[in-house]
């Protein structure tokens, strides 16, 4: 695939070889979720989603900062405006929100972000919507809502308590104190921290291990088991059956079983993947 650059308002989109990297670009504010940057998102999985070639997500930040959270100074200017800043305003608005972080968390590839620096408030969440998150030795985490006397938004409240537990969560909405990338890791957010020089190179590196994987069955496991939690037994069996069905029937499958049964090498084998 030849690469590409999407410009979008507060963010751009690289696509290369099958891996999508979707980047913050207001470092100078240290990457705030603006309204700019919500619509960014959503037209980013616009493209996304509609690119089957496209088998990873990267999500990251520019300047040293992945997403500081809310753009408090527009929020604050969209509020003087006596109908912008309604409270019936306010629901809509977030509401939005809610449309392409689900879509961004259901996404039927795997996606990573990439966390140098601040991930605090709706960044935080942000982080959390991630399947694997990477961090450099600087970054760090901040459930920061109730700082400004909010509630934790942007699906913090259904994401964290699955990551951490619930007294974990409830300490962190609670104290809005920042935990380093280490204690994170410690935690269950991080699956790896490495240095900050390092970082874009090494998640470019963990997105491309899943080129060879099977689209479909990758895809139809994120949906079973981000369902698994709210779902009774009979309504995930069901939702499985129907899964394996259509995993089974795909090419992919034929040719891994092939492989198998002849004594040849896995097409997608993971171990394998890192030693290179």
């Amino acid at each position: 695939m030849p690469a590409e650059q999407i410009q979008f308002r507060d963010a751009t989109l690289a696509i290369e070889d099958g891996v999508a990297e979707f980047t913050h670009q207001r470092h100078e504010a240290r990457n705030p979720l603006s309204l700019d940057l919500r619509e960014d998102y959503a037209d980013m999985l616009d493209r996304v989603e509609r690119d089957r070639g496209i088998r990873a997500l990267i999500l990251t930040g520019s300047g040293g900062s992945f997403c500081a959270g809310g753009d408090l100074r527009s929020l604050r200017q969209a509020r003087e405006n006596p109908e912008a800043g309604s409270p019936d305003a306010i629901r809509r608005r977030l509401a939005d929100g809610h449309v392409w972080m689900q879509r961004l968390r259901n996404l039927e590839i795997p996606v990573i972000a990439a966390v140098d620096g601040a991930a605090a408030g709706a960044g935080f969440s942000l982080a959390l919507a991630a399947d694997f998150v990477l961090a450099s030795s600087r970054a760090f985490f901040c459930m920061s809502f109730v700082k400004v006397g909010l509630v934790p938004d942007l699906g913090a409240a259904y994401l964290l308590p699955r990551v951490v537990g619930l007294a974990m969560a409830k300490e962190l909405a609670l104290t809005a104190r920042r935990i380093d990338a280490q204690e994170a890791k410690q935690l269950g957010i991080v699956h790896a921290v490495h240095a900050p020089e390092a970082l874009a190179q090494q998640a470019r590196g963990f997105a491309r291990r899943f080129l060879a994987g099977p689209r479909e069955a990758m895809g139809l496991s994120k949906r079973l088991l981000n369902q698994s939690f709210e779902s009774h037994y009979a309504a995930l069996a069901e939702l499985e059956c129907a899964a394996q069905a259509v995993a089974s029937s795909v090419p992919y499958h034929t040719a891994a079983v092939t492989a198998f049964l002849d004594g040849q090498p896995a097409p997608y084998d993971w171990e394998r993947e890192a030693a290179r």
